[in-house]
């Protein structure tokens, strides 16, 4: 029995935080997962920039709104969930997703959530399991399921280590030459490819 672990961004959406920072004209915002391995380091600078400029969670919102999936990435989501099982293992968090996630078919969703206050300022974050991608593709394995991942990003290692076969999805330079040995696809034409092949 196979079960497909995806990232999200970067792989079936846009960044969002990128989104944001081009309609915002804040470019700090542009830092992501593929710029700076350290999560909490990248969500604290994040925090600090949000609070400094006076952004709610309703403006980010209004952005995430009018995105949508990457080309490709909905009917590449309908046949993996029409050949096996679909989890999304996303360091986003569920205020930020849902709606891009109706726009995908609504596979399984395992992420964060947001700390918001009376103001409607993201005051804080709260992780769901702390290296949780890594240990969603354990607890399957010991399920005995046959694990593949694919991600984007620095964040995203150590789930593709841990499953039983992994590719980085468009990942950047940097990345690819840090880590020459991973499978890699351009497109979801190639994921579609590889996928198929471990089934």
């Amino acid at each position: 029995m196979n079960i497909v672990c995806l990232d999200l961004e970067g792989v079936l959406i846009p960044e969002m935080w990128i989104a944001f920072a081009e309609k915002t004209g804040i470019d700090a915002l542009k830092r992501t997962t593929r710029d700076e391995p350290c999560y909490d380091t990248l969500m604290r600078y994040r925090l600090d920039i949000l609070n400094q400029q006076g952004c709610t969670l309703a403006d980010i919102q209004a952005v995430i709104d009018h995105l949508d999936p990457l080309p490709g990435a909905k009917e590449f989501v309908h046949w993996v969930t029409a050949h096996t099982r679909l989890v999304i293992l996303s360091d986003t968090f569920s205020q930020f997703a849902m709606p891009l996630m109706a726009k995908l078919g609504n596979p399984t969703l395992f992420c964060h959530d947001l700390v918001i206050d009376s103001s409607g300022c993201i005051a804080d974050y709260t992780l769901r399991l702390t290296d949780h991608k890594r240990k969603a593709i354990e607890a399957f394995r010991m399920l005995n399921f046959d694990t593949i991942a694919a991600g984007d990003s620095y964040n995203d290692l150590s789930m593709i280590d841990a499953a039983d076969e992994g590719l980085l999805f468009c990942p950047p330079d940097r990345l690819s030459k840090e880590r020459p040995e991973l499978a890699v696809a351009q497109d979801h034409a190639e994921l579609q490819a590889f996928i198929a092949a471990k089934l």
